[in-house]
């Protein structure tokens, strides 16, 4: 997908994503500290953000009404956050869709999905 990078780590035990958090939240990694972050109505795990629109997130690959995963996706997106996904929405609304253009072209685009692949790699290496 256009703008959109995703790849999948799998892990060799079930987590919840608080229960993944705390197995990386102290590792190293390229895109940065990883924290917990409410994006509507779910909690995943973000990076710092290189800009309003491009920012690597970490959610559970689950089933339907199953808490917990061995797989989670490693992604490229917009800011998380309740308030910034309204941002987001309006600059995109008073832009007609132009606002997030900039998420999908340029150097922080490119960073950042250079920044999702390393992250697998760093997950990959934990050997969780």
């Amino acid at each position: 997908m256009f703008g959109v990078k995703v790849k999948n780590v799998t892990v060799s035990k079930p987590y919840t994503i608080e229960e993944f958090y705390e197995a990386i939240r102290d590792k190293k990694f390229s895109a940065g500290e990883p924290s917990l972050t409410k994006h509507g109505l779910a909690t995943i795990i973000t990076f710092p953000p290189l800009d309003r629109w491009n920012q690597v997130w970490i959610l559970p690959v689950t089933g339907l009404g199953k808490n917990t995963a061995t797989k989670f996706q490693v992604s490229k997106n917009e800011v998380a956050g309740a308030g910034n996904a309204a941002v987001n929405m309006a600059l995109d609304s008073v832009t007609d869709g132009l606002s997030g253009l900039r998420g999908m072209v340029g150097k922080k685009q490119k960073t950042a999905e250079k920044l999702v692949d390393l992250t697998v790699e760093e997950l990959k290496a934990l050997n969780l």
